[in-house]
C-alpha cells in the first residue's frame, strides 16, 4: 500500500474544483495547465502521490513542484509559470527598430524588384546589411526572427489592403444628397398607389464596358451520371473583343432599360436617354443619378438635354463615389448570373445574350432599395 504524504492537505472550494476540473478536461488549454489541474485535483480528493503519477504520467519531482506551489500561493498561481528569463535578449531595440522601418517602406527602395516584401526577402535584407547598420545581432535573423519582431507591432508589409480616397473636396455634401433622394424615393414608393405615375421619376444610370466576349475553342461537356457531375470545359479559348452595357435602373419598380454597345461615347449615351424619354410619360420629370463620366457632360450630351428642357434633372455622386449609385448593385446581379461563365461565338451573340438577360431581369423585377441611412458623417 503505497504511503501517505506527509504534506499538508489542499482544501478547495467548490468554486476552485469547478475551475480545477474545467481545466483539466480542456481540450484548448496549454497541456503543461491541464496536466497540474489535474495534479492539484486528485491530490485534493487524498489520492496518493504514486497514483497520480501513474495517472498523470509525470515525474514524482513535478507532481510535488506544483504542490508545494498550489500550499504556498493558493491554486491560481500554482498553474502559472514564474516568469524567468535565462539571457538578456539578444536583439535589441534600436535593432528592432530597424527592422520596422524597413518593412514600413517598399523594396524599390532599396533597389529591388518586387513591389511588397516577403518575409524571407525581408530577412534576406536584414542578414545582409544590419552589420553595416551596426546591428550585428541581426547578422544571422532568420525568417521567424522577422515575424516575432513584426508581430509586436503588428507589422504586414507582406499584406495589401484597398482603400478609395477621397478627391472631391464636397464628397460628405454629395453623398448627403443622394441618401436623401434614396430616402425621398423609400417613402414615396411606400405611400404612392399602385400602378401611379409619380411626377419625379428617379433612374440610376451607369455603364459597365469591357465585357468580354469569348468563345470556347472546344465544346463543353455536359454533367453526365456516374461520368462527371460538373461542366466540364477546356482551359483554352479565344478573346472576340468587348461591349459596353449602358442601363436605367427605375427606382420605382425595378425596371431596366438597357443598352449594349462596342464604345461608350456621348452619341451611346444620348441614345440611352432619347429611349428613357420615350419610355416615360410625358409630363414627369427624370432625375437622373449618375456619376461624372464625360459623356455626361459633353457639348453634344448638354446640347441634346437643352432640346429637352425640364425634362431631366441630374443628380450627380461625388468624384470616387460611384458606389453610392444603386445601379451598381445590377451590375453585380448581372454578374452573378446570366454574364457568369459565359461562352460566346461572336460578339452579336454576346449583345444578344445581354439584352436577353435583361428581359428576364424585367420579367420579375426588384426594386432596388438604399437602407442604411447613416447620416452621422454627412453633415
Amino acid at each position: 500500500m503505497p504511503r501517505k504524504s506527509q504534506k499538508a492537505k489542499l482544501i478547495l472550494d467548490e468554486k476552485q474544483k469547478e475551475q480545477l476540473n474545467k481545466i483539466s478536461q480542456s481540450r484548448k488549454a496549454p497541456i503543461r495547465e491541464v496536466q497540474r489541474a489535474s495534479i492539484l485535483l486528485r491530490y485534493s480528493e487524498d489520492i496518493p502521490i504514486t497514483d497520480i503519477e501513474k495517472m498523470i504520467q509525470v515525474s514524482r519531482p513535478t507532481i510535488y513542484k506544483w504542490i508545494e506551489k498550489a500550499l504556498a500561493m493558493g491554486i491560481v498561481e500554482g498553474l502559472k509559470d514564474k516568469y524567468h528569463r535565462p539571457k538578456e535578449p539578444v536583439i535589441t531595440q534600436e535593432a528592432k527598430a530597424w527592422v520596422i522601418n524597413l518593412a514600413c517602406k517598399k523594396p524599390t527602395d532599396y533597389g529591388y524588384a518586387s513591389e511588397m516584401w516577403t518575409r524571407s526577402a525581408l530577412a534576406d535584407h536584414v542578414r545582409r546589411y544590419a552589420p553595416e547598420a551596426g546591428h550585428d545581432c541581426l547578422k544571422k535573423a532568420v525568417k521567424a526572427t522577422i515575424q516575432r519582431i513584426l508581430d509586436e507591432h503588428p507589422i504586414r508589409p507582406h499584406k495589401i489592403a484597398y482603400y478609395l480616397e477621397r478627391r472631391d473636396p464636397d464628397f460628405e455634401q454629395k453623398m448627403a444628397d443622394i441618401l436623401c433622394v434614396y430616402r425621398e424615393i423609400n417613402l414615396q414608393n411606400e405611400t404612392s398607389a399602385p400602378g401611379e405615375d409619380p411626377s419625379i421619376i428617379t433612374v440610376s444610370v451607369d455603364e459597365k464596358p469591357g465585357v468580354q466576349a469569348i468563345k470556347n475553342i472546344a465544346p463543353d461537356i455536359m454533367p453526365d451520371p456516374g461520368k462527371q457531375s460538373r461542366l466540364m470545359r477546356d482551359y483554352e479559348y479565344k478573346r472576340l473583343g468587348t461591349l459596353s452595357i449602358l442601363a436605367a435602373l427605375d427606382l420605382h419598380d425595378g425596371h431596366v432599360i438597357a443598352q449594349v454597345h462596342d464604345r461608350h461615347r456621348s452619341s451611346e449615351f444620348i441614345s440611352l436617354l432619347k429611349e428613357m424619354d420615350a419610355y416615360y410619360p410625358a409630363e414627369s420629370t427624370i432625375r437622373i443619378i449618375l456619376d461624372n463620366h464625360s459623356a455626361h457632360i459633353s457639348k453634344e450630351t448638354m446640347k441634346y438635354l437643352s432640346s429637352r428642357p425640364g425634362r431631366f434633372l441630374y443628380v450627380h455622386t461625388p468624384k470616387h463615389g460611384s458606389w453610392l449609385n444603386l445601379v451598381e448593385t445590377l451590375f453585380g446581379k448581372m454578374a452573378r448570373t446570366f454574364l457568369k461563365h459565359i461562352r460566346v461565338n461572336s460578339k452579336q451573340e454576346l449583345k444578344e445574350r445581354i439584352l436577353l438577360g435583361n428581359k428576364e431581369i424585367n420579367a420579375s423585377p426588384v426594386v432596388h432599395q438604399w437602407k442604411k441611412f447613416d447620416f452621422t458623417h454627412a453633415f
